[in-house]
């Protein structure tokens, strides 16, 4: 069975896909990008990538939202009219459209999903305002309903998020991606550089969100643990390719290539 095979749920009976990729290909030199990816997305699935580091998964992130184009294969989008977008057919002011209303994007950094110059009502008033919201009053409001989701005192909705520490950082830009209802969320390394206390706060503050908002998300992590706690299904990446593909507890209790078993028990070594 292929990696594309392997990664149709068994739970897709009867329900469209959301996102569709065929042979995504992106190559820097030997074995540097992502090659021959093919997979579908459902609406309200997390699906992990996961590898060390130079594996493709960064590349393989960008082609998918768009911010790369590829050398050869296709990424299409069921749009919120439910006709299919062919992502690479279509400009680069659809496409930047796309990343402010129906999509988000979690950067590692929260420093390069925010802007670090406005308040955090502002950072979050922003995505509505995309969608056509203008009025103060319901931009505010979305403002402090959606600070107090995400575990940050709405009283500091007028404070620059410079003034905050990392993990509310985090929560900020998750805040300022969700609030705009997208029905796809790309995540890059969400916990990444964050105290182990404060990546278990965000990470029960994400599976929360993500189940009670329906989302499917792509997720970027080399954190089995996250990936374990996050995703329905997983990719693993080797050297550009996808070298083992299917259900999270399947894979990550009994791995079968040799680079995934590496990967799991190299995790259990204490």
């Amino acid at each position: 069975m292929s990696a594309a095979e392997q990664l149709l749920p068994a739970t897709s009976v009867g329900t469209e896909p959301l996102f569709a990729v065929r042979d995504l290909t992106r190559l820097y030199g030997p074995d540097k990008g992502c090659q021959g990816v093919s997979f579908e997305l459902y609406p309200g699935e997390v699906l992990g990538i996961v590898g060390e580091s130079g594996s493709g998964k960064s590349t393989l992130l960008s082609l998918l939202c768009g911010r790369c184009p590829p050398d050869r294969g296709s990424v299409q989008y069921r749009d919120a009219a439910g006709d299919w977008l062919d992502l690479y057919a279509a400009s680069e002011a659809e496409r930047r459209t796309l990343l402010r209303t129906e999509w988000g994007f979690v950067e590692q950094n929260p420093r390069d999903g925010l802007r670090m110059g406005v308040s955090a009502g502002a950072n979050i008033g922003e995505r509505l305002m995309a969608q056509g919201v203008r009025h103060y009053g319901q931009l505010r409001a979305a403002g402090l309903d959606w600070l107090q989701q995400v575990e940050i005192d709405p009283a500091r909705i007028d404070d620059l998020p410079r003034t905050f520490s990392g993990g509310m950082q985090q929560r900020l830009q998750i805040a300022r991606n969700l609030v705009s209802s997208p029905k796809l969320v790309f995540m890059d390394e969400p916990t990444g550089g964050l105290d182990v206390s404060v990546q278990a706060r965000l990470l029960d503050l994400l599976r929360g969100l993500v189940r009670e908002l329906d989302l499917a998300v792509v997720i970027v992590t080399h954190d089995l643990a996250v990936a374990r706690l996050l995703a329905d299904r997983l990719m693993v990446m080797r050297r550009s390719r996808v070298v083992e593909s299917g259900l999270t507890d399947q894979i990550l209790d009994d791995p079968q290539h040799p680079y995934t078993q590496l990967l799991v028990s190299s995790v259990l070594q204490p």
